[in-house]
């Protein structure tokens, strides 16, 4: 048994050494699971098919996963400040949503200011000056012109005013039914007044092919050659460019309008959460970001000049809109339903 007991002590103390050696690896892969583990939750309005690439190549990138709560535009505003008014911490770091949005946050308190080295490179109308919200890409309305109907003019229409005095056969979304569409209505509106604006609406009607539910149809029409010039956004227009269609965008020389998607630190955040939310808002400035919705097929105008996005945009010449809008949502649906009995339906 003498001879045996070196044998055994051997195997017991390599037995040891083998059970700390996999208490030590499942230490070290638990710290790893929890890094990988490292999120931010933010509230966002964008579909969740854009939020979930904005995810997905952030967390490729850092090993921080950003996990989008989706939010109607109805509802983010009360997330917020029911976010705001509780005392304790929060659900969410960052509000990922349309400028509109943010003012109001901003001005009820719902947000708190983040400037950095980034951000400020950002242009003043593209932003609030104190820190509250900095936008990261704006979709202009723009005309997507059939390439065939360009061969056949000598001019082609680069002004609302011009628009409205050509034969062309237009597609647009009707106004009731995408929130894009409807900000033109509104930017016309606090830019030219009223009745300049529904003057240019009925003398666009009746060249009108359709109004269509979807921000994608009317460039499609267009692509197709079933309209010559379609009022759309321009994300559509660049998808639809870029998958072939023979079209070619115009930027009235009026002005346009443009939904600014922005970002915003939410008060009563999660302490743990704010150094990345900080960190995720700077990184939708880059290229970075720019080129993983690219690769999906979302182009947006990026807010950020030193991008090569922002460097390599055509659109030098592009005038926005800069009259505020000041409508209430009661204004709002009085403008619409004044256009769908004057202009839609007459």
């Amino acid at each position: 048994m003498k001879r045996y007991t070196p044998l055994l002590l051997t195997a017991f103390i390599l037995f040891l050494l083998v059970l700390a050696g996999a208490a030590y690896l499942a230490g070290a892969g638990g710290k790893g699971e929890k890094q990988a583990r490292q999120e931010i939750t933010a509230l966002t309005t964008l579909p969740p098919e854009t939020a979930s690439i904005l995810s997905a190549d952030y967390e490729r990138a850092t090993g921080v996963r950003v996990h989008f709560v989706p939010v109607s535009k109805d509802d983010v505003l009360s997330r917020m400040k029911e976010q705001a008014e509780n005392a304790g911490e929060g659900v969410a770091a960052l509000v990922l949503t349309d400028s509109e949005t943010l003012t109001q946050a901003a001005s009820k308190g719902y947000l708190v200011p983040y400037l950095s080295e980034t951000n400020d490179m950002i242009a003043d109308d593209l932003r609030q000056h104190d820190g509250y919200w900095t936008g990261v890409w704006y979709d202009p309305i723009v005309f997507c012109v059939s390439r065939d109907y360009l061969k056949t003019q000598r001019s082609i229409p680069d002004s609302w005013q011009t628009l409205a005095k050509s034969d062309a056969r237009v597609g647009i979304t009707d106004f009731m039914a995408a929130d894009a569409s409807a900000n033109l209505l509104y930017s016309m509106i606090a830019q030219y007044g009223d009745a300049v604006t529904f003057d240019i609406c009925r003398a666009i009607h009746p060249r009108v092919v359709q109004y269509a539910r979807y921000l994608a149809n009317p460039v499609r029409q267009a692509g197709m050659g079933e309209v010559d010039i379609a009022i759309a956004v321009e994300s559509e227009t660049l998808r639809y460019i870029h998958d072939g269609y023979p079209l070619r965008v115009i930027y009235p020389a009026d002005g346009t309008a443009a939904i600014v998607t922005g970002t915003g630190l939410l008060l009563n955040a999660p302490p743990n959460e704010a150094a990345d939310a900080k960190a995720f808002a700077d990184w939708l400035l880059t290229d970075e970001a720019q080129l993983a919705l690219q690769s999906k097929g979302c182009f947006f105008i990026p807010t950020n000049p030193a991008t090569l996005a922002s460097k390599s945009f055509a659109g030098k010449n592009l005038v926005l809109f800069t009259a505020p809008q000041m409508f209430t949502k009661e204004q709002k649906k009085a403008l619409l339903d004044r256009w769908a009995r004057e202009v839609r339906f007459r």
